[in-house]
Formats: C-alpha cells, structure tokens, sequence
C-alpha cells in the first residue's frame, strides 16, 4: 500500500504563518503537522512508501524531512506540484508513481486528528473508504451524501447543506480506481478537485465506502485559530514528563512536559497542561497557564504571563509582557510592556481578516497572530485580532488596531500609520 500526503498549498488564510513556512510544519506541541501525519503512518505495516506532494517552500519541507526520514521503515518520496492545480491534479501526479494494483492510503496535509489509530483501521478495510465526521458548520465544507453506508456524492460547501456529516479528507482508494476516473473538467475555482474523481468513481459504479468518526477529535487546520484548537488537542493527551532544569521556588501544577535543556527559574508558575521546548529559558517569575506551547530555543522571561498561545522558535518575550490566545512565529522580539489584548468590551466573538473578509474566530477571547521576524517596542499593545505581517517592526508605544502587511513599519501618531521597510 501506498500513503499520499497532500503538502502543496500555500496556506494563504494562515497568513502570516505560513509567509515563512509551508503548512506542513505548522508546529503541534513544537512537532510539524507533517511529522505527526508520517509517524501515524508507521504504525501501518502495509505501508511501504509514502509519497509528499509538496510545491510552495519545498525546499524547507524537503530539508526538514531529510533529517528524520532515518526513524521510519518506509521510502519517502517527493512529487512536485506546479502549477498547483488542486487536490485532484495533487493526487493524478502521486499515483503516477505507483502501481495500478495498490491501494492509496490519501491525506490531505492539514488535516490534524486526537487519534491517529483510525487510519490504520481505515487501511484493514476492503475496498474504496472515505472518512466523514460530524461538523455544526457544514456548509464551510465539502457535505457527503450517502445512502446506507456508501457514498452517492460530495456537495462543496452547500447553502443548505442536506446533513452535517463532512469530508474529512482521508480516504483509502483502489489506485485503478483513481485512474479510470481522473478525466475531470476544472472546477470554477480553476483546480481539478480529488472530490469530482471520487464522485466519478462513484458514477462509474465503483462503491465508496463512508466511516464515520468523531467530528470533536479531528481538526482541519484552515485558519489561525485551529492552530490553537490542534495544539489544546493534543496537549489534552500528555502526560508529566521533565527533563530540563528546575530552580527552587518553582510551581508546576497539572500535566507538564519540559524537555531537555529547558531551564525554569526561581519563581516561577507553570499551570497544565502545557508544553515547555527544547533549550527554552523561563522565568524568573514567569507564568506559564494551560495550554501553552513554548517552543525550542524560545525565552519568556521576568513577570511575563502566557496563555493558551503558541509561541514557536527563538521567540523573545523577555520581560513585563502579556500573552494571551495568540500565535506568536519564529524570530519574534517582543520589546518591554508589549500586551496582546485577547478579550472585546462586548464579550463578543473576536473578528479576523481571512482573504480580506472580516472572519469571526468563534473564540470569545483571541489575541494577535504575529509573523516571523517582527520587532515590537517598548510599551507596543495589539488589539484582539490583528495580525503583524512577517520581517515587520512596530514602533515603541503603538496601538495597533489593524492589520500590518510583512516588511512594514507601523508607527503610531494617535492614528496607525504604515510605512514600507527597505528590502534587504
């Protein structure tokens, strides 16, 4: 059997995360997406190569793959796609790789799951199979409809959708299967999607079969705030693991893990579960509260407060700051004072630019998500929702209540104004 993950996309309503990194190495308690889908895959004996379709910023997953390819027992290889053309045009590259008579174990890259056993279930059973979960938003998504067990057709993203079992973007397809059924027109978004093959395996009598899992264990990691939602995910399953250094006065309460080389100082305040990286720095007199992410070579230092964020590498928050249900990415330097403010006046659900149109997050309380690079001042405050763009600078005593584009310089005259940073 073969394993395709579909790794190829842009991510653009993850801006500004993935202005620097693919999607594939969005970090789930500090470990990429991609790394958590491949070990999941080892468990599958069947499985003897897994083929990446991979195309924006390759270069970095293909880098990050050549370094823990050793740990596992099958070939990996890469097929490129460009132009990206969809997830159907994904799918018609991978298989030309394969044979005819194997079956294709197919992820879509974003996908993230509490349980990954369901896929070796899935592999065990005979024939055609698609994943479907149960979702209150349906119509943001592709509705199955089924009849009896097996699937009569996918409806993308319907106004009235006629249930809310969703496409999971998991399936297991006979190979011959994909290949009698890949003659599909464009869609009119201009991609070739995997879901008009599948309905035209369908169409050419082949049966589907639809298996149901929990709609609350599986996430599809499609905006900012499922990252948060993947990461609290997974940080409900750990146990109390640590292997950095602890200073005297230090409180940990719940289930934490600290891995090697992190250093806590006196004073400091950690509340689980969350997750403390590699040759981190915390404290003094830090507080870290649940469901934290902090991640390898990242310092929160004096009277800094976290929650519920993700911080990932190198980050610098190094004194008298405010953290709150936010993502903060790679290179961050947070001068003294900076606060995210996560929480409206009116309690209402926190807005978000997604594509240029103002998205509710669902979260009553949301922070900022900050881009690779940036460099805020002292005393700096972003507002609930806003995102700084990758490589920008914020000036000292900003209020920012707006969106900032990467490589930009926003200073603050009582109104936000922006200037473009000269190019390196």
């Amino acid at each position: 059997m073969k394993a395709i993950i579909l790794a190829a996309g842009k991510g653009i309503r993850l801006r500004p995360i993935t202005e620097t990194r693919p999607k594939p190495l969005i970090p789930i308690l500090c470990k990429p997406l991609l790394e958590w889908q491949l070990d999941a895959l080892s468990n599958i004996e069947d499985i003897d190569e897994v083929l990446i379709v991979i195309s924006y910023l390759k270069e970095k997953v293909m880098e990050y793959i050549e370094n823990i390819k050793h740990k596992y027992g099958f070939k990996i290889r890469f097929v490129e796609q460009y132009p990206e053309l969809g997830t159907g045009d994904a799918v018609i590259k991978a298989i030309s790789y394969t044979d005819l008579d194997d079956d294709a174990l197919i992820i879509y890259g974003d996908i993230f799951l509490e349980n990954w056993d369901i896929l070796r279930e899935i592999s065990k059973i005979e024939g055609n199979v698609i994943l479907g979960v149960e979702k209150d938003n349906p119509k943001d998504y592709g509705v199955l409809v089924i009849e009896g067990n097996y699937l009569q057709g996918i409806i993308e993203k319907p106004l009235n959708p006629p249930s809310n079992l969703i496409n999971a973007g998991i399936y297991k397809i006979r190979i011959k299967d994909i290949e009698e059924s890949k003659d599909i027109p464009f869609s009119p978004r201009g991609e070739k999607e995997f879901t008009d093959i599948l309905s035209n395996i369908v169409r050419n009598n082949k049966m589907i079969r639809v298996i149901q899992f929990d709609g609350s264990k599986w996430i599809d990691i499609g905006k900012p705030w499922h990252i948060l939602e993947a990461n609290k995910m997974a940080l409900n399953k750990i146990e109390t693991r640590i292997n950095g250094h602890i200073e005297p006065n230090v409180s940990i309460k719940g289930k934490i893990i600290i891995a090697r080389n992190a250093y806590v100082r006196s004073g400091t305040y950690i509340e689980g579960p969350a997750y403390i990286g590699e040759n981190t720095e915390i404290g003094p007199s830090a507080r870290i509260r649940p469901y934290s992410t902090i991640c390898n070579g990242s310092k929160i230092g004096f009277s800094v407060e976290v929650k519920e964020s993700l911080i990932m590498e190198n980050v610098r928050i190094s004194h008298l700051s405010y953290v709150g249900d936010s993502i903060i990415c790679e290179h961050v330097n947070f001068g003294a004072g900076t606060i995210i403010a996560n929480l409206r006046f009116d309690n209402k659900p926190v807005k978000m630019y997604i594509k240029n149109q103002l998205v509710s997050t669902g979260r009553r309380k949301f922070g900022a998500v900050v881009g690779a690079h940036v460099k805020t001042g002292i005393n700096v405050s972003l507002m609930p929702g806003v995102k700084i763009g990758s490589y920008s600078w914020i000036a000292p005593g900003a209020i920012v209540y707006r969106d900032v584009p990467a490589r930009s310089f926003y200073k603050w005259f009582g109104i936000g104004y922006i200037e473009d940073l000269p190019q390196e």
